[in-house]
């Protein structure tokens, strides 16, 4: 059991999803799970599976887990011990209601997924940041009209090449397929592509009311200048998109540090996506 909970698990994290894992630690006593039993369960539906044993204490374990999936978009953890008796006392127990009166402690973990960027054009810039990606051990897919810019040959560590027009990205990348992605890049060579990729990826998920934070919806970001970004702004505006989903794109992307070159804009792309994910602003001190 304790296998097919973490493999599941790991399946999860896989697909994007948060996952709370529930492990018993210590037992002394009469208890319905013995140290080793585990439950896992997802954000989103809050599915489970495993146990720890059943009873008032399942019941607890499992509240406290879709709290901790409300509470927590970063890794997160506690310890809690359970005295399996209404009357149970000591330091740091619930008691329960139980007959069992034994005592049991728990682990419970918030795992999140690694990014999984999407980098929406092959050029030079998508070059340069996918090796980054590798190197810290993320995901990353490519995407891009022209093949030779979405291969195996130039992007040899990519899980997805997804060589198709535009159009047929827009159509067939709902919020499902989207939420797949912690960010989507658009770094196209093209202008009016991107242009259609975004409002097609705006459109699908403000019809699905969700919010571009790399959980619920990918965080979306766009190279280019500003005049760029309020073309595509004002084209938004005029396909229904409203101000508050245009308000949660980033353009330009990339912390400001000066970046030029394609190998030094990687760097502050990557820098950007690593503090969203972490969630600490990079404009503070890490000592504050």
């Amino acid at each position: 059991m304790t296998a097919a909970v973490l493999a599941w698990a790991l399946t999860q994290l896989e697909h994007g999803a948060r996952v709370v894992l529930a492990s018993v630690v210590t037992t002394s006593g009469s208890v319905p799970g013995k140290t080793g039993a585990r439950l896992a369960m997802r954000s989103g539906d809050e599915h489970w599976v495993g146990t720890v044993g059943g009873a008032g204490l399942e019941m607890m374990v499992l509240n406290e887990c879709k709290s901790m999936l409300g509470q927590h978009a970063r890794p997160a953890g506690k310890v809690l011990t359970y005295g399996l008796n209404k009357g149970a006392k000591g330091y740091e127990v619930t008691a329960l209601d139980s007959l069992c009166g034994g005592r049991v402690t728990l682990s419970l973990e918030v795992l999140i997924p690694m990014p999984h960027v999407l980098l929406i054009g092959g050029g030079h810039c998508a070059q340069a940041i996918a090796p980054a990606l590798d190197a810290l051990g993320w995901d990353h897919s490519i995407h891009d009209t022209r093949a030779d810019f979405c291969d195996a040959v130039t992007f040899p560590n990519a899980r997805h090449h997804l060589h198709m027009d535009a159009s047929t990205f827009v159509n067939t990348h709902d919020g499902d397929e989207l939420s797949k992605y912690s960010d989507v890049l658009l770094l196209g060579h093209d202008w009016s592509e991107d242009q259609l990729r975004l409002l097609g990826m705006l459109s699908t998920l403000q019809s699905e009311s969700a919010r571009l934070d790399g959980q619920d919806g990918p965080r979306i970001g766009v190279i280019g200048s500003r005049s760029k970004w309020q073309a595509f702004e004002k084209a938004a505006l005029q396909e229904g998109i409203s101000q508050d989903m245009l308000d949660q794109v980033t353009c330009p992307i990339g912390i400001p540090i000066g970046a030029e070159s394609p190998e030094e804009i990687a760097v502050a792309v990557v820098a950007q996506i690593m503090a969203a994910h972490k969630g600490v602003n990079p404009t503070e001190p890490s000592w504050r």
